[in-house]
């Protein structure tokens, strides 16, 4: 019987019994679905956070140990968003059940933020080559506003990959670009997915008051209190029959390790913004550019008297966290493990030279026996998706942002003469007329001062505000004249240092300069750490004794222009501090700034050389329309008067 008859047959049959046509005719009953049986699960999840636009990689030093046993400093490539996109892939083929995560501030932080197409864009596009099941929102996603961030969840969704925004706890008002009226679901409390035939829910938390008093939400965007917000939403998917729960959270390591134990039904937390690198003991013998904050993971009990891990991958897209977790049929964690893959590149090199045939054999071993780093090439395809980028970063480093029409003289040390012999003088820095200004002798350099002076009114204008700032003088490295392009720009401060808000007394500010005038004039002296600060002066004796050479320390009123001696003795003002990374955690000798609470710290996560091309750009323009760089009227510098050490 050909095709053709049967169709025919088929269609005489219908005629006959009225296919489809008779209503009496019941229709066939679809059995319903039964759900997966409920079973155990192994699940492993791929994370980082805090990549802060840092796309590129870096280099770093290690000690590794040579092929005569001894440990050697060697430098090595690290991190990149080419590296992680390698190192996600290459750990997914070895797992059936896998989640990629992002835990949140993917943006800011380097040129890449805002130099490179529109604001966001090359983060989204190399993040789309990942494609990341979930991705929380961190604070600095504010950074710009709930418009930007809108723009930014429109780049990540202009691909295949469509990855959620997820955050439980923000509400957005009325007037924002993603109120639910007019963006709906662009930022989900959370998503559930399915891997072995199993549903997952995945919950975001954003930090709350720091998002709100720090970056830029609209007005009426609120936030509302963490804990209540994510137990309300693990409340909800446990209700409808999910049994494992994510807690991706933004909210800091402390934070998490703190709130895991008032959680209910919380079985694993993938944290960021404090930026903490979490692993085994032995990160300490590779001398890290960190130490490790906590186990990885981290194993705690929630409030049902369950397992929950905890978990963090560091910053800058220099880990990625490898977790495994065994759930068992009721949805609860029986065990997890993991790495935190610290990726590098296999370009050893002592000071300039690559290491010898025998040290290299020697150290690639000792990188494998350390259990945590990963030797990962960049995957070429996220090169590739990088390069365009890479190019208009490029392009900005040559273009002109300023005209500096008389020199902008750098001193580290003010005081001294051309002559003197003293290990605390510096007069190489800038030409002979420049040090010849006897305002230079008397106050320092011009751009060290600019330099504390930019941070002080971008952080009014952009970062919630500032009452002073610091910058050490040797962090400042060149002077400007003339043209000033992008990229030397960023050469008078190259260091890549991240800006922190800390909350400061009276008397701490006081230690905080002593800090840097001993380690300036004291007995391991070095020229670097002499303090530049923005919001307050002070008067300097170099030939007292240490915690005697500041005096008539003043703070500046911005409201009224006016300065006012600092009361030493008030112990309970708090005033905000906006400070280098470095020197908060101890760089340059400011022990004072590291030994303050944790609980008075913020990490604003800009980068201090994009605040001064910000200043820069704020300047009155020439009739080009180029900024004017010029000197500081003499009353803003912090060094008022300077006596030479006996």
């Amino acid at each position: 019987m050909t095709i053709r008859t049967i169709f025919a047959a088929t269609s005489i049959a219908c005629l006959l019994s009225a296919c489809g046509g008779d209503d009496s005719t019941p229709a066939p009953v679809t059995p319903p679905v039964t759900p997966p049986a409920a079973q155990p699960l192994a699940l492993t999840i791929l994370h980082i956070n805090d990549h802060h636009s840092n796309l590129d990689g870096a280099s770093t030093t290690l000690a590794l140990a040579g092929a005569d046993g001894t440990l050697k400093t060697v430098t090595v490539p690290m991190g990149g968003f080419a590296r992680v996109k390698a190192a996600i892939d290459a750990l997914a083929k070895d797992s059936p059940n896998v989640l990629k995560l992002h835990a949140g501030d993917a943006q800011t932080g380097t040129l890449y933020f805002n130099r490179a197409g529109a604001t966001g864009e090359p983060d989204a596009a190399m993040m789309n080559t990942v494609c990341f099941d979930a991705f929380t929102l961190g604070n600095h996603e504010f950074d710009k506003g709930d418009t930007h961030l809108k723009s930014f969840i429109d780049l990540l969704h202009a691909g295949s990959c469509k990855t959620p925004a997820l955050s439980a706890n923000v509400t957005f008002g009325a007037n924002s670009a993603l109120a639910a009226s007019r963006a709906p679901d662009y930022v989900k409390p959370s998503v559930v997915v399915e891997r072995g035939g199993q549903k997952i829910g995945i919950v975001g938390l954003t930090i709350a008051g720091k998002t709100k008093s720090s970056s830029s939400p609209d007005a009426d965007t609120v936030f509302e209190d963490e804990l209540a917000a994510g137990q309300r939403e693990v409340n909800r998917l446990r209700a409808s029959g999910v049994n494992k729960i994510i807690l991706m959270s933004h909210i800091g390591y402390t934070y998490d390790v703190e709130l895991a134990p008032k959680f209910e039904g919380v079985d694993v937390i993938v944290g960021g913004d404090s930026h903490t690198l979490l692993g085994p003991t032995n990160m300490a013998a590779y001398r890290l550019s960190a130490t490790a904050g906590g186990a990885y993971p981290t194993r705690l009990t929630g409030k049902d008297g369950k397992n929950v891990c905890v978990v963090q991958a560091w910053e800058y897209s220099r880990v990625v966290g490898e977790l495994k977790v065994n759930f068992d049929a009721n949805g609860d964690v029986t065990s997890c493990s993991g790495t935190p893959h610290v990726l590098i590149g296999d370009d050893l090199k002592i000071g300039t030279a690559a290491v010898s045939a025998a040290d290299r054999t020697a150290m690639m071993a000792d990188i494998a026996a350390s259990g945590f780093l990963r030797v990962t090439a960049p995957d070429a395809s996220a090169t590739a998706v990088l390069a365009p980028f890479k190019e208009k970063v490029d392009v900005f480093n040559r273009t002109v942002v300023a005209v500096a029409p008389d020199e902008l003289c750098s001193r580290r040390v003010p005081g001294g003469s051309a002559t003197s012999t003293a290990r605390w003088n510096d007069y190489g820095r800038s030409s002979a007329a420049c040090n010849a200004l006897g305002d230079v002798t008397r106050r320092g350099g011009d751009i060290q001062q600019i330099a504390a002076q930019a941070f002080l009114e971008i952080a009014d204008k952009s970062y919630g505000g500032a009452d002073l700032t610091l910058q050490s003088g040797g962090g400042v490295r060149v002077p400007l004249q003339g043209e000033v392009t992008a990229g030397k720009a960023i050469e008078v401060l190259p260091y890549g240092n991240m800006l922190w808000r800390v909350e400061i007394t009276a008397p701490e500010i006081k230690a905080m300069l002593e800090d840097g005038m001993e380690a300036t004039y004291g007995p391991t002296a070095t020229t670097g750490p002499y303090p530049y600060a923005g919001g307050v002066r002070f008067d300097v004796d170099a030939s007292q004794p240490k915690g005697n050479r500041i005096s008539n320390l003043e703070i500046h009123n911005r409201t009224t222009d006016t300065w006012r001696l600092l009361n030493l003795s008030d112990t309970t003002t708090m005033y905000k501090l906006f400070v280098l990374s470095f020197n908060a955690t101890g760089g340059d000798g400011y022990t004072s700034l590291a030994a303050l609470p944790l609980s008075r710290r913020l990490d604003i996560g800009v980068l201090d050389a994009d605040v001064f091309l910000e200043y820069i750009a704020a300047q009155s323009k020439n009739a080009a329309g180029l900024p004017i760089l010029r000197k500081l009227d003499p009353s803003k510098f912090s060094t008022k008067s300077v006596k030479d050490p006996a």
